[in-house]
């Protein structure tokens, strides 16, 4: 089947994200196609340029399952330097004969190619034209990008993120063995790795839903990405940031080499030092009513 495609990272599959895949679905039905959109497993940064890569708001898997979510058919190419090196009109050619591709459904800021930065919407469609692909500009929804996101995120605006984003702002890691000090203090955590290119929230703590592995449950969660300062100068002293998450009603030892996905649904609070056990252990107790609160709000909001 012929196709219409979008091109982009697509990096959180936001709200202008959604408009430009509403638009292609439009147009590919107009013309009996199939909509698809073409995007990458990794920031083009992250090969130009790592040291500037601004972190990733999904893993690419994520990114795929919710494109598909919003009825488009997800193409996930390996961003090499072979694609990076081919200019537009090579770029647009590649697609049409590979891909079978008559309509590019282009956005506001769209560009592609090597040479394709400084080039408008009247450059594609000459290209395009020359080539055989019709190509088309999507409305812009003014205000929304993957920076204006990530700058959210990273800041622990978690509200104007999930204004941005029409959904939560999430996280994913793999479960690894901690110092064990929550399960002691009857809040056992989950100490989760993260992959280095995911863009995380400022330091605090935060109410979240979490979802173990590839289950649908929905479980609360209450999360310090932070340093532990009240174990400062302790043997639990930790010198790297780490994500913890205490799921309420889970047991510590259950979570071992699972999976975890974090949607944040609210920020409660900056990481502050105690001056005793007992004095975290009675904050962790009103974060924890605070997070239910929260959790229980953002059911059904949004997604």
């Amino acid at each position: 089947m012929r196709k219409a495609v979008t091109i982009g990272t697509f990096d959180g599959v936001h709200r202008g994200h959604r408009l430009v895949l509403d638009t292609l679905k439009n147009e590919a039905a107009k013309r009996g196609l199939q909509p698809v959109a073409i995007t990458f497993d990794r920031h083009p940064l992250e090969l130009v340029a790592p040291e500037r890569a601004p972190g990733n708001l999904m893993s690419p898997e994520r990114k795929a399952e919710n494109i598909r979510r919003e009825g488009v058919q997800p193409l996930v190419l390996p961003f090499t330097e072979q694609l990076r090196s081919m200019r537009a009109f090579e770029w647009l050619d590649y697609i049409h004969r590979k891909y079978d591709v008559d309509l590019l459904v282009a956005g506001y800021d769209n560009t592609f190619g090597s040479d394709g930065l400084d080039m408008s919407i009247a450059d594609y469609k000459a290209m395009g034209d020359a080539i055989g692909i019709e190509v088309i500009s999507a409305p812009e929804e003014e205000g929304v990008s993957s920076s204006a996101v990530r700058k959210a995120v990273k800041s622990g605006e978690i509200e104007k993120a999930i204004q941005l984003l029409g959904h939560f702002p999430e996280i994913e890691g793999k479960v690894l063995p901690g110092f064990h000090v929550g399960s002691e203090i009857g809040f056992p955590t989950a100490n989760l790795q993260v992959g280095q290119t995911i863009a995380l929230p400022a330091t605090g703590v935060y109410a979240t839903l979490a979802y173990v592995d590839d289950s649908d449950k929905r479980v609360p969660a209450m999360v310090n990405i932070g340093f532990r300062p009240t174990f400062k100068g302790t043997e639990r002293e930790s010198n790297q940031l780490t994500v913890e998450a205490h799921l309420i009603g889970t047991e510590e030892g259950e979570m071992y080499g699972k999976k975890i996905r974090l949607e944040f649904v609210g920020r409660l609070r900056d990481e502050q030092k105690f001056g005793s056990i007992e004095e975290l252990k009675s904050q962790l107790e009103k974060d924890r009513e605070a997070t239910l609160a929260k959790a229980h709000s953002a059911r059904g909001h949004i997604q």
